[in-house]
């Protein structure tokens, strides 16, 4: 695609895909800074966050409209003018933009890092256990050598100048972390069309109309119990049906057969449970409500210590649903439950929107598939953790593909790529070998979201390839990129996919939490219960940006607004897919046979 192409397409697919209301109403949004909202006063929160993150001036130059100036059009532009345009805007001075750091929560010995107010000393009075990798932390652990919860990174002593020399690229305003969420799920008008597929193709998708009864359920009366069907009050005789032998007992109805004749008033017949009841009865009798007794003229007559009232254990046709009636909505994701019900209902097929194709591209020369660390390469923790995450979403994600630190070769590997999104781990900054923002303007890609202002994960990257396909770039720190993940990846594959938001939860915490003091921070939490708040949301050890052991011990991730938190607040959490069971249970047996091109 030439980057002729590429606008073209946007000029007539792009409005109506990043305009996408929450409703599910298409809006005319894209490039209105001087439109109604403009004349009101008033600007939509989620056009500003885009038009900053892409916008050729300094914010504080967009805002001087206010003192007489006037206001520049804020629509985005190709990445490589939006390139340029910044780094004029770097030499002119505009300073007022958010510092784009590399990755990493600040030091507590930096001044600005004022948090919650609490000072070092006064933090590291509680009993805390480095060696707990689950248990509530003060920030600060006397048993580490490393701030357990705002580990320093050697990388990042604060704010460094823009970065420079060979390879370096304007800084970029950092989004708001709830503004990047909106941006990635707002990113695409909404899924692909639906397809009807066999009924256990569709674990895990979403209904894309509802599920309607095809049948009454049950679709015939059926016992509940073991025991007899009866008809009226007992005692009843038990006779033999016509045309069996009247030695032994009499034979009874099993599940599967039809009865062969009405049951008349008086008399009885064993029954199985899930059996269909025979005409005529009215009443089933547990069989361990009743007694059969040898008759002088050799029949056997039943009998009970309690009458049976009618209908007892007997399950009525229709009972659960009558035909027509609607079992569940459109947008209901297909859980095992599901499937269940439809087939009850009559159903072979289903039709729900696909699963979102992701492919995860690993990259760095250092990464090891297999053994231990050795000679300055280490095992790369980011393949193996991100496709069955990808999975418990829900996604159908091929298995990931590692390549070298080598411009061409991502290049070649995004532009051929098959997926919906195409997700990259590391090479989001300025280093000589971080290849991802060159390759997406080699491609004529539109970032969307060039860096967020949370901890950790800070470059994160969102960039739209063509009108249906985006690229995700992570972080490389293993925590960093679930970071990137849960912000930009999960709210875009939740749209893609049809899926709807996960309520709003907000949990007390069980311990103080120190805070970025500029940018929200994501912090692994266990659930543990306390005699005053109830469920708590237990603060985590090890949980730097390079770190992982908090978030394998984590039910969720809590948002730590700038500042930090006291114990006792309630914050937004994050519950991750397993814990949330959010997850259909869909695993890649691949029935699809999907597989990205490329892939071993």
């Amino acid at each position: 695609m030439t980057d002729r192409d590429f606008g073209k397409d946007f000029d007539g697919d792009f409005e109506g895909d990043v305009g996408w209301d929450f409703g599910g109403e298409p809006r005319d949004t894209v490039g209105r800074a001087g439109g109604a909202a403009a004349d009101e006063g008033r600007g939509d929160p989620f056009e500003e966050a885009l038009a900053l993150a892409n916008a050729p001036v300094p914010p504080r130059a967009r805002a001087g409209a206010e003192a007489g100036g006037a206001v520049p059009t804020t629509g985005r532009v190709p990445y490589a003018t939006r390139e340029a345009a910044a780094a004029d805007s770097s030499a002119t001075g505009g300073s007022d933009a958010i510092p784009y750091t590399p990755d990493d929560p600040f030091s507590l010995d930096d001044p600005a890092a004022s948090g919650n107010g609490a000072s070092r000393a006064s933090r590291a009075s509680g009993p805390s256990r480095a060696s707990d990798p689950v248990s509530p932390v003060s920030p600060v652990d006397p048993e580490d050598p490393v701030d357990p919860v705002d580990p320093v990174d050697p990388e990042d002593p604060g704010s460094p100048p823009p970065p420079t020399g060979r390879g370096s690229r304007p800084t970029p305003v950092a989004v708001p972390w709830h503004t990047a969420r909106d941006i990635a799920e707002r990113a695409v008008a909404g899924p692909p069309g639906p397809a009807t597929s066999a009924l256990g193709d569709a674990l895990g998708r979403t209904l894309a109309a509802p599920l309607t009864a095809l049948t009454d359920l049950p679709s015939f009366d059926t016992s509940a119990m073991d025991g007899w069907a009866v008809s009226g009050p007992g005692p009843w005789r038990l006779d033999h049906p016509a045309g069996t032998s009247e030695a032994g007992p009499p034979p009874g109805i099993l599940a599967g057969h039809a009865p062969a004749q009405a049951l008349h008033d008086g008399h009885a017949i064993p029954i199985a449970t899930g059996a269909r009841v025979p005409s005529g009865a009215t009443a089933v009798l547990r069989s361990e409500h009743g007694e059969v007794r040898e008759l002088s003229d050799g029949g056997r007559r039943l009998y009970a210590p309690q009458p049976a009232p009618p209908g007892q254990d007997i399950r009525p046709r229709g009972q659960e649903c009558r035909r027509g009636d609607q079992l569940l909505p459109a947008g209901a994701l297909v859980t095992p439950a599901v499937l269940g019900l439809a087939a009850a209902a009559g159903y072979d097929e289903l039709t729900a929107y696909r699963r979102p194709r992701a492919e995860v591209l690993v990259l760095g020369d250092e990464l090891l598939d297999h053994g231990l660390p050795q000679d300055g390469r280490i095992r790369d923790a980011l393949g193996p953790m991100l496709a069955p995450w990808l999975h418990a979403l829900g996604v159908e994600a091929a298995a990931p593909r590692h390549l070298a630190d080598d411009a061409d070769t991502l290049y070649a590997a995004v532009a051929e790529s098959a997926a919906d999104v195409v997700i990259t781990t590391g090479g989001t900054a300025s280093g000589p070998l971080d290849h991802v923002h060159p390759t997406l303007h080699r491609l004529g890609a539109e970032v969307l979201v060039d860096g967020v202002a949370v901890r950790p994960g800070h470059p994160m990257l969102l960039a739209r390839l063509a009108p249906h396909r985006h690229l995700v770039g992570l972080p490389g720190n293993p925590l960093a990129a679930v970071s990137g993940l849960v912000t930009l990846a999960e709210p875009l594959l939740r749209t893609l996919a049809a899926r709807p938001p996960a309520a709003p939860y907000r949990t007390p915490l069980a311990a103080p939490v120190h805070g970025h003091p500029r940018d929200t921070r994501l912090v692994p939490v266990a659930y543990r219960e306390d005699e005053r708040h109830g469920l708590t949301a237990a603060p985590l050890h090890f949980h730097g940006p390079a770190m992982l052991r908090g978030i394998a011990a984590a039910d969720a991730l809590a948002v730590v607004p700038p500042g930090g938190a006291e114990r006792g607040t309630e914050l937004e959490l994050l519950e991750l897919p397993w814990s949330a069971g959010s997850s259909a249970g869909w695993s890649p047996g691949s029935s699809t046979g999907w597989t990205a091109p490329g892939a071993g």
